[in-house]
């Protein structure tokens, strides 16, 4: 998938759900709830073996032309990278500068959201050919104001801001200048060791407050959605 791709539909939703947990069957289930209401990014993290089989559940259930796009995170080997890939990750992401992560991505041809918090940082992961720079913590480091700080000298850079983003915070961030933010355990909560009906039910209702904070609309997010639903029974198994 070429890196224009995965921007632009950063671009249009400025939303990056981030997956993280240990319960594959409760992953998988946010998963296709996320589709289910209009979510097209969602990255599911390495850091544990549960989202390496939660994204391959879901890759599996998805068909094409569903506008969702599936991603890798916490990717720190090219072992993983390949692994990934093969679950059906179609971009990766990065907690830091990783350049064999970056290597493997440009061979096997998927972008790369490269983690990145100083100045030097960031200009390596351009360097490295990142598809955008992720920036991770951003909360620990001043929010958005250090993204504006930031931005200054990288007018051109797409800047993912995630990292303890609470929806209260998502105009804040996008007025700094972020392209997109990620956001996994203000979004996710129980959600992410929890599976039952009333769980999901708060996760559709934050993933929608999550894309109104960002400005898509109710109708777009219907669509995607849409597109998505006739999967939701085969992701969530």
């Amino acid at each position: 998938m070429p890196a224009s791709t995965l921007l632009d539909v950063l671009r249009q939703d400025r939303l990056l759900a981030v997956l993280r947990g240990t319960d594959a069957d409760a992953l998988t289930a946010c998963a296709a709830v996320l589709a289910d209401n209009g979510v097209r990014a969602v990255e599911l993290t390495l850091s544990s073996e549960a989202g390496l089989e939660a994204l391959r559940r879901t890759a599996a259930g998805l068909p094409s032309g569903s506008g969702v796009l599936l991603g890798a995170g916490t990717v720190l080997t090219r072992g993983q990278a390949r692994a990934a890939v093969d679950a059906g990750a179609r971009y990766l992401v990065t907690p830091g500068v990783a350049p064999d992560v970056l290597a493997e991505a440009a061979d096997l041809g998927v972008p790369v959201l490269c983690g990145a918090l100083t100045p030097s940082e960031a200009m390596t992961a351009v360097r490295l050919g990142a598809a955008a720079v992720k920036l991770f913590p951003a909360h620990a480091v001043g929010g958005a104001r250090y993204l504006r700080d930031l931005r200054a000298p990288f007018p051109d850079v797409p800047f993912i801001a995630i990292g303890g983003i609470g929806l209260d915070d998502v105009a804040d961030y996008l007025a700094a200048g972020a392209l997109a933010v990620g956001v996994g355990s203000p979004l996710l909560r129980e959600a992410a060791r929890d599976s039952s009906p009333a769980a999901l039910d708060a996760l559709a209702a934050r993933a929608r407050a999550y894309l109104a904070a960002t400005g898509v609309s109710a109708g777009s997010a219907g669509a995607a959605g849409t597109a998505a639903s006739s999967t939701s029974g085969t992701s969530a198994r």
